[in-house]
């Protein structure tokens, strides 16, 4: 079942990915805040709070460190810890790119060639980030490979494995290829989606237990509905 921006607590149950004693791994909705902000719309992180707050009847606040954020417009796996020891580890492991990012995403067109890599410079402008050159006091460069799963009459769907962690890296760097992802209107896409939702998902996450060391893959559900199904 896929979470939606009004979730109760029954439904986030059913949507954790993983827990343990150090870990809580949430699939994050499209549409839906990683974490608060002053619009006072649901977070996930505040959602994940009061449910371990309910299941465990804990007297105060529950301890959740965020360690990463998806873009409201976005779905998929999103990693909290539970102990200040494991936020502590797995900071770490975000920071030296230790951490393996897979997503999904319906594109507009069709890349060509099918699969690559692209390297450029981000810079913040407005609520966006933009291509510019390696000169530019604040430019910080954005890396990522790709490739084309699927194809169908006007769109396609791609795999991006991110190799660093820039603001809207993966959007701004797809619509740079000549290929926004489908529904992200501020990156040049012809269509627009319900919720200013768009077709991109972190699907997996891959790291290693900032206790036992074990490597753990969390994976989110399939994508589903258009523009996904219109793929096959």
């Amino acid at each position: 079942m896929i979470i939606t921006p009004d979730l109760d607590l029954e439904t986030l149950a059913q949507n954790v990915l993983y827990e343990d004693n150090h870990l809580l791994g949430l699939f994050k909705p499209a549409g839906m805040l990683t974490q608060g902000d002053s619009t006072g719309r649901p977070s996930l992180l505040d959602l994940g709070k009061h449910w371990l707050q309910e299941k465990y009847q804990k007297p105060g606040q529950a301890f959740l460190g965020l360690l990463h954020r998806l873009d409201r417009p976005v779905s998929g796996v999103v990693l909290f810890a539970k102990t200040s020891k494991a936020a502590r580890r797995l900071s770490a492991q975000f920071r030296n790119r230790q951490i393996i990012k897979i997503y999904l995403a319906v594109v507009e067109g069709h890349p060509a060639p099918p699969a690559g890599t692209a390297k450029v410079y981000l810079i913040r402008q407005g609520f966006k980030s933009v291509l510019t050159s390696p000169g530019k006091a604040t430019a910080q460069s954005a890396e990522l490979s790709y490739k084309t799963l699927k194809t169908g009459p006007r769109t396609s769907l791609v795999q991006v494995i991110p190799a660093t962690g820039r603001r809207h890296q993966i959007r701004a760097q797809l619509a740079a290829l000549g290929h926004p992802i489908y529904g992200d209107r501020n990156y040049g896409s012809s269509h627009g989606l319900e919720d200013g939702i768009i077709s991109l998902q972190a699907q997996s996450l891959t790291f290693h237990h900032p206790i036992s060391a074990e490597q753990i893959t969390l994976e989110a559900p399939p994508p589903q509905g258009p523009p996904w199904s219109l793929l096959g």
